[in-house]
């Protein structure tokens, strides 16, 4: 199924609807928005046997990967409602006249945050679910009090379009006005809503060129707008001396992160450092060429280009060698590849090395001295993880936690950077590339902050006041008076 391109009418229709319903969405109570997000969830649990065989279809991922992938998307739709049922997210601050303040005479002054507006998000492609069209940036908008204007991916049109109805419908029994939720199709369709001047935010992920030329058209408009883009990493992992005394673990958890999803994940491991008299490549090796991984379903034609042309480029630089690299490494549906280099050889030439290769490739850089390894963190670009493999007694630990937690979102100790769980204290997010907005997450309830402004009402008639920062606080929402929460 291949879609038509929205038209500029349609864009501007879908836009101006959604503009109209602004004010209703954002008016309503959180918990008859959280309402709404429960109804959502429910109704795409329900359309499960509908939904996976479509998204299976056009996307190539398995139906236990993408079985899985509905339900977390369906779990943030229900966690946000949770927030929303909470309303500590509205942060809503009250601080009462006071004749003696400190700074002279203080007037009434309540702060709470709103809804930004309308928002158009960018569907990502390589999680048909989880970041496309009810994906974590829409749940998060619309819990927000933001109405959607949801740009579908070219790669899932036909799962774009039966997700779309069941959100729409959803949102509309539910009781959201009409305009909450649209669909549109077509890159020109999705700049031309995003240049809209009823637009108020921006939400993409995808790759570092789509999102660079989004985040500048966001910014470059008369009244420039927040763009929330996750663009790319390659997601360092830091094995010391000390975390490498089982070689075999580490081959494993490895080769298991960077083919995971065929390697189209934005937290695969790209860069591996190891010790070079550890045997993890050997180990890597071993496994690759014995019985790894198999050949690898890439999301689309588009995916298949980009990762051919850059592995073809790694594979010919003279500092590189391949450690695992059979011969359908640049087939359409390729098998993993492993290549590797030096630390010395891998710093010279950090801009050539270090890029994101979407797909099934990790890069092994070996090193002697784990005191090198300080070198690392400043020649990186933004990523959304790193990974420190250690023992928590050698001194190049504690370096490269402190380091790389100014290059990175999210910093693990041990482990694998893929799997992104959606929780309350996650942040996946990191200084660019990796996204263009360092202090946000995508992932976790705290992605409803991108979708909030603060406004200060002084000195305002309680009637005219918004609901949670009203003395008689009908939303019974935490509030904060005076400096100091109430006592729960």
């Amino acid at each position: 199924m291949s879609e038509m391109p929205t038209s500029d009418n349609g864009v501007d229709a879908a836009v101006r609807a959604a503009a109209a319903a602004s004010r209703e969405w954002a008016a309503k109570s959180p918990r008859s928005r959280a309402v709404a997000l429960r109804a959502v969830a429910d109704e795409l649990d329900a359309a499960e046997n509908e939904l996976v065989p479509v998204a299976r279809a056009e996307s190539h991922l398995s139906e236990g990967r993408l079985t899985g992938e509905l339900k977390r998307t369906t779990f943030q739709l229900r966690l946000f409602a949770d927030q929303l049922d909470d309303g500590g997210f509205l942060d809503a601050r009250i601080d009462r006249a006071d004749p003696d303040w400190g700074m002279g005479p203080r007037p009434d002054i309540r702060r709470v945050k709103s809804a930004i507006g309308p928002v158009v998000v960018f569907a990502a492609s390589n999680f048909p679910f989880a970041f496309s069209v009810a994906g974590g940036d829409t749940a998060s908008a619309l819990a927000a009090g933001c109405p959607v204007v949801l740009k579908a991916h070219p790669g899932h049109p036909e799962l774009s379009e039966k997700t779309g109805s069941i959100v729409a419908r959803a949102l509309s029994e539910a009781g959201a006005p009409d305009g909450t939720f649209s669909l549109i199709f077509g890159d020109e369709a999705g700049r031309a809503a995003l240049l809209h001047p009823l637009i108020r935010a921006g939400a993409f992920t995808g790759s570092i060129r789509a999102g660079r030329i989004l985040f500048d058209v966001a910014a470059g408009r008369d009244e420039p707008i927040p763009f929330y883009g996750e663009l790319g990493s390659v997601n360092p992992v830091f094995v010391t001396p000390g975390g490498a005394v089982d070689p075999d673990a580490v081959a494993d958890g490895f080769i298991g992160s960077f083919t995971l999803g065929g390697g189209q994940f934005c937290t695969k491991p790209g860069l591996l450092f190891v010790p070079d008299d550890a045997g993890i490549g050997a180990a890597v090796q071993a496994r690759l060429t014995a019985d790894g991984p198999g050949a690898s379903e890439l999301l689309g034609e588009k995916i298949v280009a980009g990762y051919r042309t850059t592995l073809q480029r790694l594979m010919g630089r003279d500092e590189v060698t391949a450690l695992v690299a059979g011969d359908d490494a640049l087939a359409d549906d390729p098998t993993p590849t492993v290549l590797t280099t030096t630390l010395e050889q891998f710093l010279v030439n950090v801009d050539e090395l270090s890029g994101e290769c979407f797909g099934p490739t990790g890069l092994i850089i070996t090193y002697r001295d784990p005191a090198d390894l300080a070198a690392v963190p400043a020649a990186l670009e933004g990523q959304l993880t790193a990974t420190v493999h250690a023992d928590a007694d050698e001194p190049i630990a504690g370096v490269l936690v402190d380091a790389m937690s100014e290059r990175a979102g999210r910093v693990l100790w041990g482990g694998w950077p893929t799997g992104v769980t959606v929780t309350h204290a996650q942040q996946h997010g990191g200084p660019y590339p990796a996204t263009t907005a360092p202090t946000t997450t995508s992932v976790g309830t705290a992605a409803i902050e991108r979708f909030l402004r603060p406004v200060a009402y002084q000195n305002m008639p309680q009637t005219l006041l918004p609901e949670p920062v009203r003395d008689d606080n009908p939303w019974r929402v935490p509030q904060r008076v005076d400096g100091a929460l109430p006592q729960r």
